[in-house]
Protein backbone atom coordinates (compact mmCIF):
# COMPACT_ATOMS: atom_id res chain seq x y z
CA UNK A 1 0.00 0.00 0.00
CA UNK A 2 1.46 3.38 -1.01
CA UNK A 3 0.30 6.95 0.47
CA UNK A 4 0.85 10.03 -1.70
CA UNK A 5 0.10 13.98 -0.09
CA UNK A 6 0.37 16.37 -2.61
CA UNK A 7 0.41 20.03 -1.30
CA UNK A 8 -0.07 23.08 -3.36
CA UNK A 9 2.11 26.50 -2.13
CA UNK A 10 -0.37 29.71 -1.31
CA UNK A 11 2.29 31.89 -1.15
CA UNK A 12 5.16 32.91 1.29
CA UNK A 13 5.68 29.73 3.38
CA UNK A 14 2.01 28.45 3.35
CA UNK A 15 1.06 25.21 1.52
CA UNK A 16 -2.31 23.88 1.27
CA UNK A 17 -2.90 19.75 1.15
CA UNK A 18 -6.27 18.01 0.36
CA UNK A 19 -6.72 14.93 2.08
CA UNK A 20 -9.58 12.69 1.43
CA UNK A 21 -11.65 15.96 1.28
CA UNK A 22 -10.11 16.99 4.30
CA UNK A 23 -8.25 20.38 3.96
CA UNK A 24 -4.75 21.00 5.83
CA UNK A 25 -3.54 24.54 5.66
CA UNK A 26 0.55 24.20 7.05
CA UNK A 27 1.94 27.64 7.72
CA UNK A 28 5.37 29.28 9.38
CA UNK A 29 5.07 31.64 11.87
CA UNK A 30 5.77 35.27 11.61
CA UNK A 31 9.08 34.74 13.47
CA UNK A 32 10.66 33.26 10.17
CA UNK A 33 8.78 34.49 7.41
CA UNK A 34 5.27 32.74 7.49
CA UNK A 35 1.76 34.58 8.15
CA UNK A 36 0.83 31.43 10.61
CA UNK A 37 -2.35 31.08 8.61
CA UNK A 38 -2.14 27.39 9.16
CA UNK A 39 -0.34 24.65 11.40
CA UNK A 40 2.87 24.30 12.08
CA UNK A 41 4.15 20.91 9.84
CA UNK A 42 6.84 20.51 12.10
CA UNK A 43 4.15 20.13 14.98
CA UNK A 44 1.45 18.24 12.51
CA UNK A 45 4.46 15.40 12.14
CA UNK A 46 3.83 14.89 16.67
CA UNK A 47 0.15 15.35 15.53
CA UNK A 48 0.05 12.07 13.20
CA UNK A 49 2.51 10.23 15.57
CA UNK A 50 0.38 10.60 18.35
CA UNK A 51 -2.96 10.27 15.75
CA UNK A 52 -1.35 6.98 14.47
CA UNK A 53 -0.10 5.19 17.43
CA UNK A 54 -3.32 6.06 19.52
CA UNK A 55 -5.47 4.29 17.04
CA UNK A 56 -3.11 1.28 17.32
CA UNK A 57 -3.65 1.67 21.17
CA UNK A 58 -6.88 1.79 21.43
CA UNK A 59 -7.12 -1.10 19.16
CA UNK A 60 -4.89 -3.58 21.23
CA UNK A 61 -7.07 -1.83 24.12
CA UNK A 62 -10.52 -3.65 22.29
CA UNK A 63 -8.02 -7.05 21.23
CA UNK A 64 -7.49 -7.12 25.04
CA UNK A 65 -10.95 -6.40 26.15
CA UNK A 66 -9.96 -3.56 28.19
CA UNK A 67 -12.26 -1.10 28.58
CA UNK A 68 -11.39 2.40 29.30
CA UNK A 69 -12.84 5.94 29.32
CA UNK A 70 -10.65 8.24 27.56
CA UNK A 71 -6.85 7.97 26.30
CA UNK A 72 -4.64 10.78 26.23
CA UNK A 73 -1.39 10.76 23.96
CA UNK A 74 1.40 13.72 24.26
CA UNK A 75 4.45 13.56 22.33
CA UNK A 76 7.58 15.55 22.85
CA UNK A 77 9.63 16.58 20.11
CA UNK A 78 13.63 18.47 20.64
CA UNK A 79 14.44 20.22 17.96
CA UNK A 80 18.00 20.40 16.84
CA UNK A 81 19.75 23.76 16.78
CA UNK A 82 20.87 23.80 13.42
CA UNK A 83 18.44 24.95 10.57
CA UNK A 84 17.19 23.43 8.95
CA UNK A 85 15.78 22.07 12.37
CA UNK A 86 14.36 18.45 12.73
CA UNK A 87 13.22 16.61 15.61
CA UNK A 88 16.21 14.31 16.97
CA UNK A 89 14.47 12.89 20.24
CA UNK A 90 10.80 11.86 20.43
CA UNK A 91 9.13 10.91 23.54
CA UNK A 92 5.17 9.62 23.48
CA UNK A 93 3.52 8.97 27.05
CA UNK A 94 0.19 7.10 27.04
CA UNK A 95 -2.40 8.09 29.79
CA UNK A 96 -5.78 6.09 30.38
CA UNK A 97 -8.71 7.00 32.07
CA UNK A 98 -11.38 4.44 33.51
CA UNK A 99 -12.10 2.01 36.62
CA UNK A 100 -10.39 -1.47 37.09
CA UNK A 101 -8.03 -0.73 34.65
CA UNK A 102 -5.06 -3.41 34.55
CA UNK A 103 -2.30 -1.27 35.14
CA UNK A 104 0.64 -4.57 35.09
CA UNK A 105 -0.84 -5.30 31.46
CA UNK A 106 -0.57 -1.50 29.91
CA UNK A 107 2.74 -1.43 30.70
CA UNK A 108 4.12 -3.88 28.71
CA UNK A 109 2.28 -1.98 25.57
Amino acid sequence: MKHKVEMSWQGKLAYKADMDGHEIITDASTQVGGDGSGVSPKKLMLTALAGCTGIDIAMILKKMRVEVRDIKVSVEGELTEEQPSYYKNMHIIYEFFGKDIPHARLNEL
